[in-house]
């Protein structure tokens, strides 16, 4: 797991002496989880672990409604912060202003398919190698955090650059709670959590996020990061901090011990 963070954060932060440079648009590589992932899987478990990874990112057979979640959740709440937003005295500018409602189809889709593009290629390696291992021996919430502090403090070179608010850092810690929610609950399906995270980086700060600029701008980040921060709380209450599923089980990895060992007793979940 070590190993994993700090190649994450090595292989995504690497472009920040470019951007210093001004030979790189971003400070940061969003795909350098899931090629941290990858790199540590083949050392470990080579070619299966691989394998492994890859069959999560294109699960899905998932039950609608978590489709549904994934992607009107974040939604909601954007929404839902704009309208508040407003209330409290910001102007927001038209969609006609900022490219309209026609954008956000083909935008989805770039950040959900091209790596580098948004944040959905940071899911194999945050909910598809990190969490499942975290949640060994671990309650669903506990892992969450450890999970949600070291996500939102891998946005760092983000923040010093001024691309997002520091509000990131409450926003992020409160989301990774809920992508354990909806992950837990969707089989492990690292595809649901991609759709999802692409959905919010649509929606939020592709559309809605271009309507404020100044004070307003940091306004929606504290509000989006408030509702965040009350879901996640719901969730728990509701779900449960143990596995933050009433019906299903937190997904955990089998140390790689036992499962390359063939004549190992079955570990017996309950």
């Amino acid at each position: 797991m070590v190993s994993f963070f700090v190649l994450a954060y090595a292989l995504s932060w690497w472009p920040s002496v470019l951007y210093a440079l001004d030979l790189s648009p971003q400070p940061i590589a969003g795909f350098g989880p899931f090629l941290a992932a990858i790199v540590v899987l083949a050392l470990t478990r080579g070619k299966a672990g691989v394998m492994a990874l890859l069959r999560r990112m294109v699960r899905r057979r998932v039950r609608i409604r978590w489709y549904a979640v994934a992607l009107l959740l974040p939604v909601a709440i954007t929404v839902v912060a704009a309208m508040l937003n407003v209330l409290l005295g910001a102007q927001a500018a038209s969609a006609a202003e900022i490219g309209g409602w026609p954008s956000l189809i083909p935008t989805f889709f770039l950040l959900l398919l091209i790596p580098g593009f948004g944040g959905a290629w940071e899911e194999p390696g945050w909910r598809g190698y990190a969490l499942p291992r975290l949640q060994v021996g671990r309650s669903a919430l506990f892992a969450s955090l450890i999970l949600g502090v070291l996500w939102a403090f891998w946005h760092l070179p983000l923040m010093v650059v001024g691309e997002v608010n520091w509000s990131d850092i409450v926003l992020v810690t409160a989301v990774a709670i809920v992508f354990t929610w909806v992950f837990n609950n969707a089989s492990g399906s690292v595809l649901i959590v991609m759709l999802m995270h692409a959905m919010n980086n649509t929606i939020s700060g592709s559309f809605f996020g271009q309507m404020f600029s100044g004070a307003d701008s940091l306004r929606q980040s504290w509000l989006l990061a408030a509702l965040w921060c009350a879901v996640a709380i719901v969730l728990v209450v509701v779900a449960g901090p143990e596995h933050l599923s009433r019906k299903h089980h937190k997904q955990e990895e089998e140390p790689a011990q036992q499962a390359t060992d063939a004549t190992a007793a079955p570990r017996v979940v309950v």
